[in-house]
């Protein structure tokens, strides 16, 4: 799906004054005059990009409209190059069989292409893969509670009141209401 911008390089409709349509474009864009008078520098000024079709035509008309000539682009589509590592050599691979105790065999890895070769002198160990299932986590000795003596603390009663005391600062605040301000 193809992706356009939309830019604006100060260029009027024929019949449209510069105050006029520095002031239909503030009203559209919902701009201040600093912003505006950025349009109207002489450079090309993206105003919207990565829109579809659709969208960058609305704007393309509403700035037609207000009496501005929009320029609408297509937007470039990066291409990123890949090269393709070499397929692998059809050798039969058995899994590694190694004793409990004993460590694998390195695992001998030719690099791929000049990145992987920094990393060519590296000795990893091959691991294998384990069997679906199988648990990889270090077993581990359950947890203890701590030991903690709770012997001075109690519960209160069903239905006490576990708010704080009332302090002599608590009292509701006098009626005042009879009281009137006079000239």
């Amino acid at each position: 799906m193809s992706r356009y911008e939309i830019a604006f390089s100060g260029e009027l409709a024929s019949g449209a004054t510069l105050e006029q349509v520095e002031a239909n474009l503030a009203r559209l864009f919902q701009a201040d005059a600093k912003r505006i008078a950025l349009l109207f520098s002489g450079r090309r000024i993206v105003i919207k990009q990565d829109l579809d079709y659709d969208s960058v035509e609305k704007y393309r008309q509403a700035m037609a409209r207000a009496g501005a000539i929009a320029e609408v682009r297509p937007m470039p589509v990066e291409v990123e190059e890949i090269e393709l590592a070499p397929p692998p050599a059809e050798t039969p691979v058995s899994p590694p069989q190694s004793a409990p105790g004993i460590r694998p065999a390195p695992l001998k890895v030719t690099p791929r292409d000049e990145y992987m070769a920094a990393f060519a002198d590296v000795e990893a160990p091959d691991f294998g893969i384990a069997p679906a299932g199988a648990d990889l986590q270090d077993a581990r000795p359950p947890a203890q509670p701590p030991g903690l003596d709770l012997s001075q603390f109690s519960l209160a009663p069903v239905g006490s009141d576990m708010s704080e005391r009332r302090r002599a600062t608590d009292l509701p605040a006098p009626d005042t209401s009879h009281l009137k301000l006079v000239d």
